[in-house]
């Protein structure tokens, strides 16, 4: 039997019981090529798949490498093409021809890498950091990644994690740079990638924390007021020295909260700088406090 006449013959509800087939029915068969590099390579699996009236009655399955029936009307044409060599020679060579061939016309090496930067530390009282840098779904499987510092490359504390396939062609690896940084050092994550036209370049440079920088500036203000307040001491205490140098020899000053009159208290000022007697026993009123 050659190839055509497996290929031809399909069974039609009520062709076996020699009734007449129905006058309208839909036959359809459709071919389909699943892609995947889950294991790193690239995988095929090949589908071909007869359909009728909206029912999937019989499947090609490549993985399997035979037909099998779906339902118990594709049984009968099942237990036939897999009986038939040319029918399944024809099967795999749709899957060489058909699938490979769309593979090949397909470009797969435009994903470009997703990079970013972050630090983190292991220990927080030690002052070594480690710096992370991740480059995400990009695709082919080849990539370049280098770390710089100050421009230079690092090769020192570089540590270069596994590349993971993300089951969707694209990839991801992450490289570490264990370092001590200082003030004024910049890093960077270099990446050389077939889909970027000239390296990929994302630095990192260490910054003061919002807890550190409210700090600084809680310490800034409370030293300018303590400027402020010894300026002020400071002028006081000249104004009252030079006050006391200018009245060298008076008796102490008079309370201010009396019972006497400002008349009385004048007068008394005046005669106890006369005569060098102290004011108290100058008023004949008396001194609130006294």
């Amino acid at each position: 039997m050659g190839a055509g006449m497996c290929g031809a013959v399909v069974t039609v509800p009520g062709w076996d019981s020699g009734d007449s087939a129905p006058q309208r029915f839909l036959h359809q068969v459709k071919a389909e090529c699943h892609f995947s590099n889950a294991s790193g390579q690239v995988q095929l699996r090949y589908l071909e798949r007869f359909i009728y009236d909206r029912t999937e009655i019989v499947r090609f399955d490549s993985a399997r490498d035979r037909f099998e029936a779906l339902t118990p009307l594709g049984e009968p044409t099942v237990k036939r093409w897999n009986s038939c060599k040319e029918e399944l020679q024809r099967a795999r060579a749709t899957m060489d021809l058909f699938c490979w061939f769309c593979y090949s016309s397909f470009d797969f090496t435009v994903q470009d890498p997703v990079v970013t930067v972050s630090p983190t530390k292991d220990d927080p009282l030690s002052p070594r950091t480690l710096l992370l840098c991740t480059a995400a779904s990009f695709y082919p499987r080849e990539i370049k990644i280098h770390w710089l510092k100050n421009g230079r490359r690092a090769t020192e504390g570089v540590l270069y994690g596994e590349e993971l396939h993300n089951g969707d062609w694209t990839y991801q690896i992450q490289v570490m740079l264990e370092d001590t940084p200082q003030r004024g050092d910049v890093y960077a994550c270099q990446v050389e990638h077939a889909s970027l036209k000239t390296p990929l370049i994302v630095r990192w440079e260490r910054r003061t924390s919002a807890s550190a920088r409210s700090k600084v500036w809680t310490g800034v203000t409370g030293a300018l007021l303590g400027m402020v307040y010894l300026a002020v001491g400071l002028s006081l205490y000249l104004r009252s020295k030079k006050g006391k140098g200018a009245l060298e020899g008076a008796p102490p000053p008079v309370y201010w909260g009396t019972l006497c009159t400002f008349a009385e208290i004048c007068l008394a000022l005046r005669v106890g700088l006369q005569s060098g007697v102290r004011v108290e026993k100058r008023l004949n009123c008396k001194l609130k406090g006294q």
